[in-house]
């Protein structure tokens, strides 16, 4: 396959990453051409001329306008907040060009359904950036699961936890405007559910509830301003196959980091996983012996791919940019015509659809199929 050369919107936590898994994914794989970075974009020349530098871009503008009609640019990488998710991704496929955009899709469904039919008009590939799916303890939970290790699956809990927003003096930001979405429930619920749609298929009808710890936040220079975000959700699920679930999110939960937890519970044992201890998962299975029972840590290895490609010893473990770098192999190969583990828009919009029949249910205080 030919290199691609890649273009990159936005440079800050996400930006960063996608420019690091560009960089190293050949060299951590060497089964795909080294990308070239051939442009660069942010809101001002002058910055985007610092992070060009810095993150090996050849080009850099201040206009993302120009970067997607950029005839030198094969992939847009979209790593901007939420809201401007729609137009850049439409005007890139639009233009002709392959798309890897940050989660969520949308802040409205009416958008991320606008995305998806100019993904499908484009014929271009159109990827979204769940790279928690691409964990191999995940892949191993997968496995676990479709051999039967814990029987059939009847229940499934899902928590996910920050305290970035905890603080109720913090400063007021985007993130606690309307235009951002509704809160956390669409700002990182869509990674568990991302990670229900790899291990199980489709969410079936849900009844959520969302909630606000703090009414205002102070603002830059005195005063104060109403939050119009919900930083806490809760949700009861019940899934395409049947299976019940039940869905936590808290991004003002104090002492939690990055947790993503995630209880599998079936006929003939558990899976338990916590995204805060990311190279191990926890396997409990009823053919053990009475007297030694209990669960079993497993931890990631060589054996588990592709960690094998990072590292060649057990237990070093593998960081959240490194599961960048497995996403964006996976979209080399997605682009070169073969199969690949991603969420695709055509897969993603069942997220969003999920995510906008909670936000539904919470409003109207009902049951709401997806």
């Amino acid at each position: 396959m030919t290199s691609l050369n890649i273009g990159l919107i936005g440079t800050g936590y996400m930006g960063k990453c996608h420019a690091l898994a560009w960089n190293a994914v050949a060299a951590v794989f060497g089964d795909v051409a080294r990308p070239r970075l051939a442009v660069l974009a942010e809101h001002s020349q002058e910055l985007a001329e610092t992070k060009a530098q810095e993150l090996g871009f050849v080009r850099a503008t201040g206009d993302w306008r120009s970067l997607v009609n950029d005839p030198a640019v094969d992939v847009v990488s979209i790593t901007t907040p939420n809201a401007f998710h729609p137009e850049m991704a439409i005007a890139a496929l639009e233009a002709g060009k392959h798309v890897w955009c940050e989660k969520p899709m949308a802040t409205k469904l009416a958008d991320a359904e606008r995305m998806l039919a100019a993904a499908r008009a484009s014929g271009k590939v159109a990827a979204l950036g769940y790279n928690y799916i691409q964990n191999p303890t995940i892949r191993l939970m997968r496995r676990l699961i479709d051999e039967g290790q814990i029987g059939k699956v009847n229940h499934v809990r899902l928590e996910m936890d920050e305290d970035f927003m905890a603080d109720p003096e913090a400063l007021f930001y985007w993130k606690s405007e309307a235009s951002s979405g509704h809160g956390a429930l669409d700002d990182f619920g869509v990674h568990p559910l991302s990670l229900v749609w790899t291990l199980f298929g489709g969410v079936r009808r849900v009844c959520g509830h969302m909630a606000k710890p703090y009414a205002d936040r102070p603002v830059q220079g005195g005063g104060r301003r109403s939050v119009e975000t919900y930083d806490i959700a809760t949700v009861l699920m019940e899934l395409d196959s049947g299976v019940s679930g039940v869905m936590a999110l808290n991004r003002s939960a104090w002492g939690r980091k990055g947790r993503i937890a995630l209880q599998l519970f079936g006929s003939k044992g558990t899976i338990v996983y916590d995204q805060e201890r990311m190279n191990e998962v926890q396997l409990y299975t009823v053919d053990r012996v009475k007297e030694t029972q209990g669960f079993r840590t497993i931890l990631t290895g060589p054996q588990h791919p592709p960690y094998d490609k990072f590292i060649p010893a057990p237990g070093h473990g593998l960081g959240f940019n490194d599961l960048k770098i497995i996403e964006c192999r996976e979209l080399i190969r997605r682009i070169g015509g073969e199969s690949a583990h991603l969420i695709e828009f055509e897969d993603g919009i069942r997220i969003e659809r999920t995510v906008d029949a909670i936000a539904r249910s919470a409003y109207e205080g009902r049951w709401v199929e997806v």
